[in-house]
């Protein structure tokens, strides 16, 4: 943690308040980004997929389940690994809070990845997430979205990753990358593309680590190692108070 003055009420005001008028410039900048966000254009669905779910082959159609927007997360769980990833799981735990919420907002969200069912399932119980999940296993939705990409593309060391703006850096040289991606249906059964985003793009949707930059500290990635983690995995906290048994 990085020195701090220590200043009188007044000395504090005057640069929170200096600091307050950069964050509302900060959010106004992200109320019209988001605008630009939404006036996007459209691209229509051509391709038709299957996806393997607990209540059985369904189409991406039926994924919307009645609804007009689909939000996928594309989470990064390959066929031969024995869990999702850490970082996809950390963002995993940002659905199930919203998506009740969106719901009544006309929103489905769904998780997507390429590993069977069964190991999705299983996982599911294990994390205690309640979202639907579903695999796309044998299907080419994931790569036809760029979040999995063929052995042969890595070998090569380079992907098509972020619109073609990472397509060497070693970091994200990989069969699996993280994302999200959002879909209209229209009434007579039209589906669209709206909008994706990958890598540094997903940030805004963690809220955790939105809640550590409010903190002192920060996110201080140097001082924790090999976080985050699955939610399991950590090791239990200090014994203490009231604070230290809240995990």
């Amino acid at each position: 943690m990085q020195p701090h003055s220590i200043v009188t009420r007044d000395e504090w005001l005057a640069a929170r308040r200096s600091l307050l008028e950069k964050e509302k410039a900060h959010m106004r900048q992200g109320d019209a980004i988001a605008a630009e966000r939404r006036a996007l254009p459209w691209m229509r669905v051509e391709k038709s997929y299957v996806f393997d779910t607990a209540e059985g082959h369904r189409t991406l159609d039926e994924l919307f389940g009645g609804r007009s927007q689909l939000i996928v997360h594309h989470l990064m769980y390959a066929p031969e690994w024995e869990a999702a990833c850490p970082g996809c799981s950390f963002q995993a735990e940002h659905i199930d809070g919203p998506a009740p919420h969106l719901a009544h907002h006309d929103v489905r969200i769904v998780a997507v990845s390429r590993a069977r069912l069964a190991k999705l399932l299983a996982y599911k119980a294990r994390m205690g997430w309640r979202f639907d999940w579903v695999s796309s296993l044998g299907s080419d939705f994931n790569y036809d979205f760029h979040v999995s990409f063929r052995k042969e593309q890595v070998a090569k060391g380079r992907t098509d990753y972020n619109f073609g703006t990472i397509e060497t850096d070693p970091r994200y040289i990989d069969e699996e990358l993280p994302g999200v991606s959002v879909f209209l249906r229209k009434d007579a059964g039209e589906i669209f593309h709206t909008y994706s985003t990958y890598a540094r793009g997903l940030d805004f949707l963690l809220g955790a680590n939105h809640y550590l930059d409010l903190t002192p500290e920060g996110r201080n990635d140097a001082a924790y190692p090999n976080w985050p983690r699955r939610h399991d995995e950590y090791e239990p906290p200090a014994a203490g108070g009231w604070a230290s048994n809240q995990s």
